[in-house]
């Protein structure tokens, strides 16, 4: 401990970085609530179809219901979220709109859920996230993980509309789950990767339950972007999967709160306009 080697060691690499590597308008909370509540797609569809996945227990259910309690002001558990989930607790395709103001008046978005892909066999079988990004799966479909969805089922849209046909691609992955992803999990979201980009549907990765993988994360939500761990953990799903580093964005889904939280608000917030505004690229594209 107190020979001289040690008074010329390196000093241990800090956790953090002096200063975030990427900004958050953390102080303009209701600015970015206010794009949410002000977005018109520029075209002919209804609505902006945001299709999540990933593995079990990644926190997609979680998500939906953050994005609710944000635009409610309240926190909402709708997508009824799992508390700790070991197999996938959503099992059928189900679609959530989410209500604007008076009964019946809707944001123009809706988030599509689907049962969890396993880092082994079983989950959501590939093929059905597929025909999902096509339109081809009707709300109410029951996953299963042995076969896909028959084009003979009473769930088979044969003759998808833009409105049923995914705009956004949205991988939901955990943190603490990324350093011990298999080979296998990685070929699935390569082959759904690459369905969605022949189909020239825009893809983000959101990394979810960051809080509970970095301590310093946990202590305070505004060192997101000076966690070294965090990057690196992202820099790492990247590697594997293919996804650019800037179509991966962390966030904190509400998952004990029973009150909402400025910081994690605008954190979600961050996130929703990005997914928003690269759905509605796409579907300017697609009149073009």
């Amino acid at each position: 401990m107190g020979d001289s080697s040690s008074k010329h060691a390196s000093p241990p690499p800090s956790p953090t970085f002096s200063e975030p590597w990427r900004e958050i308008p953390w102080r303009h909370k209701d600015r970015e609530l206010q794009y949410v509540r002000d977005y018109q797609p520029h075209s002919d569809v209804q609505h902006l179809r945001i299709l999540l996945h990933g593995p079990v227990g990644a926190g997609k259910s979680s998500f939906i219901d953050s994005v609710d309690s944000v635009l409610q002001g309240r926190i909402t558990t709708r997508a009824l979220a799992a508390a700790n989930a070991s197999e996938s607790f959503t099992h059928k395709y189900k679609t959530y709109k989410i209500q604007k103001g008076r009964p019946g008046d809707f944001y123009p978005f809706v988030l599509s859920d689907t049962m969890g892909l396993e880092m082994q066999d079983g989950g959501v079988h590939r093929e059905d996230i597929k025909l999902a990004l096509k339109g081809h799966v009707t709300d109410g479909y029951t996953f299963n993980p042995a076969s896909k969805l028959s084009d003979d089922s009473k769930y088979y849209n044969a003759e998808p509309t833009l409105n049923d046909k995914v705009h956004v691609l949205v991988c939901v992955v955990p943190a603490d789950q990324i350093p011990l992803v298999s080979e296998s999990f990685v070929r699935k979201i390569k082959d759904i990767r690459r369905t969605a980009s022949d189909l020239g549907i825009p893809q983000l990765v959101i990394i979810t339950k960051i809080d509970l993988a970095c301590p310093l994360i946990k202590k305070d939500l505004k060192n997101i972007y000076k966690s070294k761990y965090l990057k690196e953990t992202m820099e790492k799903f990247s590697y594997l999967v293919g996804i650019p580093m800037n179509c991966i964005i962390p966030v904190m889904n509400y998952h004990e709160e029973i009150n909402i939280k400025d910081d994690v608000d605008s954190l979600i917030l961050s996130v929703l306009r990005r997914i928003i505004s690269s759905g509605e690229d796409f579907i300017n594209h697609m009149e073009t």
